[in-house]
């Protein structure tokens, strides 16, 4: 900074230099020593160098002004020195500045050395300002303190659904529970005719079922006398929908009835009875299998007094060398004498990576089976009951729509059903045909979802006072009576369908559950009187094993078979491609067409009928098959040209 220049100056001469003065302050106790300013060579001056100062570092900031004295005066020190006021410059400095800072270099030197600055007095001292007092030292900061970082034990986590309510059975010994498996699952291995139906599938399942109660009847008598008549039933409805591959051949119906012969083995053996259980039950069963292969393993890791083998080992051991010993020298015998293969052959399967899966998945069924009757899961907290959570606007607000939307729905049924198929052709344009399968699934569908929503009303719907209960049993039953009705309509147009067109066994199954669905909605009327329904979901299943025994029993494929004969006889026509593709059940019915017709629908099943069956493969379907072909002879067998000329007699393919 620069002095203020006063009014009698000269405006040509060039004001004083402003040299910068170092600022030296006096030692004291506490305070830091001086040190000296940095500088590039002699006499050259520099600016301040920037210092990074920590966040929270206690101090002062001064701020002194730099003012200039006489050129002989000396720089008093920064204690006896007060501030003084400096005047800057203004910005708007005369032309005559700027033309001199415009002048050449060698011009400003000359003047430099021949200026003489003018008298000028000197600014009047300031009185002295106290000194500053010291300054007590302030302490060091210390530095960051760091700390071993020392990895304690893990924090256990909470014991889980496996430790509460199922921990499983207790550690044991013995021969019985590794022989029931082992026995259990090379029996039915053995006698399982593999992706055939027959026989073997019956006497598999039962021969599990047999060694299971064998391995764990003392653990399964300690159950309560209702679970254990209970997972009895069950285990029972499994072997009774397996014995259904003994007797027919329809590709749908036997899976449907494998598959719950699976999902009632699941409930017998882990012990559902409601909904969230029972799907805990189809999960759990396989879980229990892995789960319990080291506990049936300790049966014969356990050792016997003296640390020998237990009677355990030595009969497992048995048994294994008894089977290699079956194997190894069978087949060499085998191989040496075409007679005894045949022999063998009729009598037992041939080993294969089939028959290994067949017994290791036979094996763990048995294995699930023991180590979750021994110890069964507590499923209270499985199904534990819903809290109340839909107050009466929630609830009553969405059912009160589907009502009335039902309520519609029926009303335009029952115009339908009174007005027959003109009213349909006038209002909707298609055929009384087309109208009745063109809602079929649909409607399957809406009764599904309706069940689905009238399980999760009354599990969170509130109760509490009379008028919610009065209101939800009125909706509730207003929605399951419109329901019923919607079943009835879907049963009605698929029923005519099948009239005009053709009956297959695959549309008198759908049919078959949409009358079960229409059943569970009976069940959930009566169930509501008392708000009891616990025992819907089992009995539910229970009616669906009842359902697929039906079926069986009616012979679906044969029924199909025999209603599109009656057709036939009555209209000519016939869909001879669908009948030639049925199972050995309808091969009776379809024996009795005529000629033209029969030779076509008897085409292929010649080749699922050349094949014998071996004793564990016998079924009843396919031996009333060959006593049928036996009856009518090989000339009533034709191939494809004859389909092609069947085609006259059918209908047209646009349908």
């Amino acid at each position: 900074m620069t002095d203020a220049v006063p009014d009698e100056v000269d405006p040509t001469v060039k004001p004083p230099v402003a040299v910068p003065y170092l600022l030296v302050m006096p030692g004291g106790d506490g305070e830091p020593q001086p040190v000296a300013w940095p500088g590039t060579a002699e006499g050259q001056t520099t600016w301040a160098i920037p210092v990074t100062i920590p966040s929270g570092t206690p101090g002062f900031a001064v701020f002194v002004p730099l003012v200039p004295s006489a050129a002989a005066t000396p720089v008093p020190s920064v204690a006896a020195t007060a501030a003084a006021p400096v005047e800057e410059l203004p910005e708007d400095e005369p032309e005559q500045d700027k033309l001199e800072e415009d002048e050449p270099e060698e011009d400003e030197e000359h003047d430099e050395e021949a200026f003489v600055p003018p008298s000028v007095a000197p600014f009047p001292p300031h009185p002295a300002a106290p000194p500053f007092p010291p300054h007590p030292t302030a302490p060091p900061f210390p530095p960051f303190p760091t700390y071993p970082r020392v990895m304690g034990p893990p924090r256990p986590l909470p014991p889980g659904f496996l430790q509460t309510r199922w921990p499983g059975p207790e550690s044991a010994s013995g021969w019985r529970v590794p022989v029931a498996v082992l026995a259990g699952g090379l029996v039915a291995a053995i006698v399982l005719p593999g992706m055939r139906v027959g026989i073997g599938w019956f006497l598999g399942g039962f021969a599990l079922v047999a060694a299971v109660i064998a391995g764990i009847w003392p653990a399964a008598a300690a159950l309560a006398k209702g679970d254990r008549a209970m997972r009895a039933v069950w285990a029972g409805a499994a072997v009774v929908l397996l014995s259904v591959l003994a007797f027919r051949n329809a590709w749908w119906l036997v899976t449907f009835c494998v598959l719950g012969a699976f999902g009632c083995a699941a409930l017998a053996i882990v012990g559902g009875r409601r909904v969230r259980s029972i799907l805990f039950s189809l999960v759990a069963a396989p879980f229990a299998a892995l789960r319990g292969i080291p506990w049936v393993a300790k049966h014969l890791s356990a050792s016997g007094r003296n640390g020998k083998p237990r009677h355990a080992q030595r009969v497992v051991w048995s048994v294994i060398i008894t089977v290699l010993f079956t194997l190894v020298f069978g087949a060499l015998l085998a191989s040496a004498d075409a007679a005894f293969s045949q022999v063998l052959s009729d009598v037992m399967p041939t080993v294969s990576a089939g028959r290994v899966f067949l017994f290791i998945l036979c094996a763990l069924i048995a294995v699930a089976a023991v180590y979750t009757v021994a110890a069964p899961p507590d499923l209270s907290t499985v199904d534990k009951p819903g809290t109340a959570r839909l107050r009466r606007l929630e609830w009553g607000l969405p059912i009160g729509a589907l009502v009335l939307l039902y309520s519609g729905f029926v009303v335009v049924q029952a115009t339908v059903l009174f007005g027959g198929q003109h009213h349909v052709l006038q209002t909707a344009g298609l055929s009384y045909a087309e109208y009745a399968r063109s809602g079929f699934w649909q409607l399957a569908t809406v009764t599904v979802l309706t069940i689905a929503v009238l399980g999760g009303v009354t599990r969170w719907a509130g109760r509490e006072d009379r008028v919610d209960r009065i209101l939800l049993r009125t909706m509730l039953g207003l929605l399951s009576s419109l329901s019923i009705v919607i079943v009835v309509s879907a049963l009605s147009r698929m029923y005519t369908y099948q009239k005009v067109y053709s009956f297959t066994g695959e549309r008198i199954f759908v049919m078959a559950f949409e009358l079960l669905l229409g059943t569970v909605f009976i069940m959930i009327m009566v169930a509501g009187i008392r708000w009891r329904g616990a025992w819907i979901p089992s009995t539910t299943v229970g009616l669906a094993v009842v359902m697929l025994l039906t079926l069986a029993v009616l012979n679906p494929e044969d029924y199909a078979a025999r209603r599109n004969i009656a057709r036939y006889q009555e209209t000519g026509k016939i869909d001879a491609w669908y009948l030639r593709a049925l199972s050995s059940d309808a091969t009776p019915a379809l024996s009795t067409l005529p000629d033209s017709v029969r030779r076509c629908t008897l085409s292929w099943i010649v080749d699922d009928l050349d094949e014998p069956d071996p004793w564990y493969g016998w079924n009843l379907g396919r031996e009333n098959a060959r006593a049928a072909l036996k009856r009518v002879g090989s000339s009533a067998i034709g191939g494809s040209s004859d389909c092609q000329r069947a085609d006259q007699f059918d209908l047209p393919k646009t349908r």
